[in-house]
């Protein structure tokens, strides 16, 4: 989260909530209206970022972020407490107290939730110019019900969300990759795709050029590529339309009124 120094004292609030959680804590929140923090030094830094499960996220750069796992590791604990409380009388005193530890396991797993994507996309937009992500089909993957329950731990959309709006408030530049661009497939080094990839290869090697690469280091070198692609097209340069740039108060691409697949390999510039 964005820190900076401000005099609550000469601020007046416009809202004021006051909340009880049913673990017993009492929140108190208030809005208030405050200039923009000023943006962010430049870094010269740029940086693609492939998600996964597996790990959280690989950068272009080679840094692995990996996944918390958060609900898995606190579920243990979750279902004893729950456990505990389904045997107690309903009405109960000792009920009450055991519905109280099934809220704060649940908080503890809510918060950290929050604070793993705060962290991880404050990181990187403190130490990158330019971000590019993959645009990835959250509402279709949550689908598939072997995937659904670990796809929500890791939270990919609000980690988005986070990024978009901190990278707007330091003033730097967030690119979104068509979904359909085969970052995976597309050798980094060379630009040949491959006709099929598993997902359970995690390393290949190119059959043209012979460059080995990690599944995932490789997918983020192409998003980052492709990204830097965007940032040239809107600075002059006509290149890199096959993927699309967002956020309200950034320009978009020529193309991204469609989701045409990408084209194989980056065009030449």
């Amino acid at each position: 989260m964005w820190s900076y120094d401000v005099d609550i004292t000469t601020l007046a609030p416009t809202m004021v909530v006051v909340t009880r959680e049913p673990d017993g804590r009492w929140y108190v929140t208030f809005a208030v209206d405050t200039a923009n923090p000023p943006p962010q030094p430049h870094t010269g830094h740029e940086v693609g970022v492939d998600l996964g499960l597996h790990d959280f996220l690989v950068t272009s750069d080679g840094q692995r972020i990996a996944n918390p796992r958060h609900l898995e590791r606190k579920s243990r604990n979750l279902a004893r407490y729950q456990r505990r409380m389904a045997r107690c009388r309903p009405g109960s005193t000792n009920r009450r107290k055991a519905r109280a530890k099934v809220a704060r396991a649940h908080r503890k797993v809510r918060n950290a939730r929050r604070d793993f994507p705060h962290r991880t996309s404050t990181r990187l937009v403190r130490g990158a110019d330019i971000i590019a992500i993959e645009d990835l089909p959250i509402a279709n993957l949550l689908r598939n019900r072997r995937l659904a329950r670990v796809i929500s731990d890791v939270a990919w959309g609000e980690f988005r969300t986070m990024l978009e709006y901190k990278a707007a408030l330091a003033g730097r530049t967030m690119v979104v990759i068509n979904r359909w661009y085969p970052s995976s497939k597309t050798c980094s080094n060379c630009g040949y795709v491959l006709v099929n990839l598993a997902l359970s290869t995690r390393r290949w090697t190119c059959p043209t050029c012979r460059a080995h690469h990690d599944r995932d280091l490789n997918a983020a070198k192409n998003i980052l590529a492709a990204g830097q692609a965007v940032a040239r097209e809107f600075s002059g340069d006509a290149c890199g339309a096959d993927v699309r740039r967002q956020g309200n108060s950034l320009p978009r691409s020529a193309l991204n009124q469609e989701n045409p697949p990408a084209k194989a390999g980056l065009p030449d510039c």
